[in-house]
């Protein structure tokens, strides 16, 4: 039998603190959030290990420290409207809505948002709310936004997604190129997006956000 509240403090002081996570708000949301329940049921042991856990063909629940460092770098705050692209089976939802004034996560699988819906609704996570639909296309009824974070690999982002974000608003995304991967974080001003690159890291990249490939003869 798994002590899941063991694995879950042993999680936050042997991957989110060395990673050079430090604000309390991260810290307390991931000690408080069972990361497991939102877990397919037969990978829970896998909960607490330090790597992403797949979801289906192309989405992940991202490795702790990697959602961590993202959220740190975010630093949000609790008047906040955040847009959660990519959110699986809700853990990154009910992490960001102990941070934020309220989160839209999107999730266009429809058995795992249903699956959101349901695991958020049961932990009460009431200002987190499940959007199904594409990935890319966000969920501008909603917004803007003062954060986009999105859950997985990126070569290219939409502008219609970058166009839900207020300016003055913050977006983090993994952009892989090839094994390799880097965290950006962008800053909107009126002139567009102005990114700097803040940690190595990589994961599957998510529908619609792969570069198109030109063909040359």
């Amino acid at each position: 039998m798994i002590d899941y509240q063991a694995a879950r403090t042993a999680m936050v002081d042997g991957q989110v603190r060395p990673s050079d996570v430090t604000l309390y708000p991260i810290i307390e949301a991931m000690l408080q959030v069972p990361r497991e329940v939102y877990i397919p049921a037969e990978q829970r042991p896998l909960a607490y290990v330090g790597q992403h856990i797949s979801l289906d063909a192309s989405s992940v629940v991202l490795a702790p420290r990697i959602l961590a460092k993202m959220l740190e770098t975010l630093n949000i705050s609790g008047n906040e409207l955040v847009l959660d692209i990519g959110v699986g089976m809700g853990y990154s939802a009910a992490v960001i809505a102990r941070l934020a004034e309220a989160v839209i996560a999107v999730e266009e699988n429809e058995a795992l948002a249903n699956e959101a819906e349901t695991i958020l609704s049961e932990q009460s996570a009431d200002n987190a709310v499940i959007h199904k639909g594409a990935l890319i296309a966000g969920a501008a009824e909603h917004g803007p936004y003062d954060v986009i974070i999105i859950e997985g690999g990126v070569q290219v982002i939409p502008d219609s997604l970058l166009d839900q974000l207020k300016v003055g608003g913050r977006i983090a995304a993994l952009f892989v190129d090839g094994p390799q991967g880097q965290c950006r974080i962008g800053r909107k001003t009126a002139a567009g997006i102005s990114w700097h690159s803040a940690f190595d890291a990589t994961a599957p990249i998510l529908p619609g956000f792969a570069a198109k490939t030109e063909f040359s003869f």
